[in-house]
């Protein structure tokens, strides 16, 4: 099944470190271009904070629609003007009003003392929180919405996520890095293997369930992919909406997590299936899901 997509990867030389597609919940395809260890998974660390943003909100820990200056009063005197309206939403979908690419870069922040929640306040905003127009990939939306579930739950984003989301799906002792200040960065930093993140579109395709286990609740899952706003990328392949950290794809009702380098967890409904990449492609990346909608997807 795999043939054809091997050869577009050695012919196009994609990067990839290895390939896991499932239908009917069974694994029918895997191949490895090298050893099967956990590695950086970049912005895939997002969606796992959106499933985070999911529970807690299931838990009665935040809503949505909540202000997110409203967890942080000690920020309210130096919050810019405009920020007041920056919801928890409005963190999901990446339209804070900022329009700037953020500032939780580790080797630009690894030395600063600020607290990264106070600058995300202090950062001009240049566009109307929540406008669809105001759409910018932005770290510092996540890592927020990481910071939010410290304070609704007094624990850090991987603490919290551990009984909760790890465990039910068998991910022991995940690495995650932190900021200064030792908060999860939650926007990238978690390493996981291949097969790893493959339990995360099982998930996602099962509506939220794992082994028979509720992790993640159904509808929280099925607003992730529909309340979207309209994304602006340099690839075709990011034009077709932004939901809650997820990305819609040009294959119809097709979704996917994705993080830096072509880290793929590509969820296909219409086929009850999910293909799982993880790469080093420093250029076109979305070249790699090319391959797949022309290799794998007509053999689904």
């Amino acid at each position: 099944m795999l043939t054809d997509f091997r050869l577009s990867v050695m012919e196009k030389n994609l990067g990839v470190y290895g390939v896991l597609v499932h239908q009917n919940n069974k694994l029918i395809a895997k191949h490895s271009f090298r050893a099967e260890n956990r590695i950086h998974i970049f912005s895939i660390s997002k969606t796992l904070t959106s499933m985070a943003v999911g529970i807690a909100e299931k838990e009665g820990l935040l809503k949505l629609e909540d202000s997110v200056i409203s967890y942080f009063p000690e920020f309210e005197s130096i919050a810019v003007a405009g920020s007041e309206k920056i919801t928890i939403r409005n963190l999901l979908n990446m339209v804070s009003g900022h329009m700037s690419v953020g500032f939780t870069s580790i080797e630009a922040n690894q030395n600063q003392k600020e607290d990264w929640a106070e600058l995300f306040f202090k950062e001009p905003m240049r566009g109307e929180a929540g406008a669809e127009e105001s759409f910018t990939y932005e770290n510092a939306c996540t890592y927020m919405l990481g910071r939010i579930i410290h304070k609704t739950s007094g624990l850090h984003l991987r603490d919290y996520m551990l009984p909760r989301f790890f465990e039910p799906l068998a991910i022991n002792f995940p690495n995650w890095h932190t900021c200064p200040k030792g908060y999860n960065i939650g926007a990238f930093g978690l390493f996981l293997t291949t097969e790893e993140i493959s339990r995360l579109g099982l998930l996602m395709l099962n509506g939220g369930v794992y082994n028979e286990k509720q992790v993640v609740p159904k509808d929280y899952l099925k607003r992730a992919i529909t309340d979207t706003v309209q994304a602006t990328w340099s690839d075709p392949e990011g034009s077709y909406g932004y939901g809650y950290q997820l990305w819609r794809c040009s294959i119809p009702n097709t979704y996917r997590a994705d993080g830096k380098y072509g880290q793929y967890c590509v969820v296909l409904p219409d086929k009850n299936a999910v293909v799982t990449v993880t790469s080093h492609m420093e250029q076109n990346q979305s070249d790699i899901l090319r391959a797949i909608w022309s290799d794998i997807l007509p053999k689904l």
